[in-house]
């Protein structure tokens, strides 16, 4: 099994991971005339074959005997261990597809920082409940300054509405229900990382997006049916789709894939804090890509830049607070 043996390897591991979490939803940017739904089908297909790929190439280099090697770790990890994870995965796949959902009516740059700021909120509290570590009062100041991160974005998004920019309250409500979840599934996997015979890091992948992969079955027919936005729509309209679409899909679930991975792998080397809190800053790429390369602040009033502003230094001071208070 691969894993870094220097600070610089784990460290570009890490800084691939945020790029690649803050990037890959512009496959879905890039897409043209196929609703969210269907190509979030592909986009859960890339994640469980990127996972599998590197989990038989990266995850099993080395001795075929070693016992962290992928197949290996499989065999000997406890079967609780592999539901709680596959159980996490369901958890994500959910706020992830409202994320997507919410990107769809709201951007990035609003619907990346509220979801996963209010994500980080939850997760360092929750985190903290289970399992009391780390400097109370530090984390304490880095969920408010997550929270006043939050706060600044929603005002910047409505302050587009003074530039005669439409403005969804639907929206924000679907980030924050995003955020919820998305705070909650870490738990799970957590557990699977330290209690009994363990998950690898490519196991926990694996189990983790096959979880995503098979609640689409519920979570993604379900919003096919009952969709946030716009019309039903049906299976035909996979098939039907436009190749492009598909291979975006797939892209987009490769490159956040590669992220979960290099994430995870980077976390045996410097430990889960400094790995979650660089992993964190993926949100301040994906603002980054609305603002800069798909204008979505264009012709915004100055008001709105400057709340767009403050929410990258609070989010930026939450994330260095968090991983201070664990480090």
């Amino acid at each position: 099994m691969f894993t870094p043996h220097s600070q610089g390897t784990a460290l570009l591991m890490m800084i691939t991971s945020a790029i690649c979490w803050g990037s890959w939803a512009n496959t879905y940017k890039g897409v043209k005339n196929y609703r969210f739904e269907l190509f979030y089908w592909d986009y859960a297909i890339g994640i469980f074959l990127i996972s599998l790929i590197l989990a038989f190439t990266m995850g099993s280099t080395g001795n075929s005997a070693d016992p962290s090697s992928f197949l290996n770790n499989v065999r000997s990890a406890d079967t609780n261990n592999i539901v709680s994870t596959m159980v996490g995965g369901a958890i994500f796949n959910l706020a992830n597809l409202l994320l997507v959902a919410a990107i769809d009516m709201a951007g990035l740059a609003i619907a990346f920082p509220v979801a996963i700021g209010i994500a980080l909120v939850v997760g360092v509290i929750s985190s903290y409940a289970l399992q009391p570590k780390g400097n109370a009062a530090l984390l304490a100041a880095g969920v408010v300054c997550a929270l006043i991160a939050v706060v600044m974005d929603g005002k910047a998004y409505g302050s587009l509405a003074i530039a005669g920019r439409s403005v969804s309250k639907k929206s924000i409500i679907v980030c924050v229900v995003s955020g919820i979840l998305m705070g909650l599934w870490a738990p799970f996997v957590a557990r699977a990382m330290t209690h009994g015979n363990t998950l690898g890091p490519y196991s926990i992948a694996v189990f983790l997006t096959l979880g995503a992969l098979l609640s689409c079955l519920i979570w993604n027919t379900y919003f096919m049916r009952r969709p946030l936005v716009g019309e039903p729509v049906s299976f035909a309209g996979f098939f039907s789709g436009p190749i492009s679409g598909h291979a975006l899909g797939l892209l987009g679930g490769f490159i956040w894939g590669i992220g979960m991975v290099f994430n995870l792998v980077a976390a045996s080397y410097t430990g889960v804090a400094i790995s979650y809190a660089i992993g964190q800053s993926a949100p301040m790429v994906a603002a980054l890509w609305g603002v800069l390369a798909w204008k979505e602040f264009e012709g915004a009033p100055g008001k709105a830049k400057m709340y767009l502003a403050l929410m990258f230094v609070f989010y930026c001071l939450g994330i260095l607070l968090v991983a201070r208070a664990n480090g």
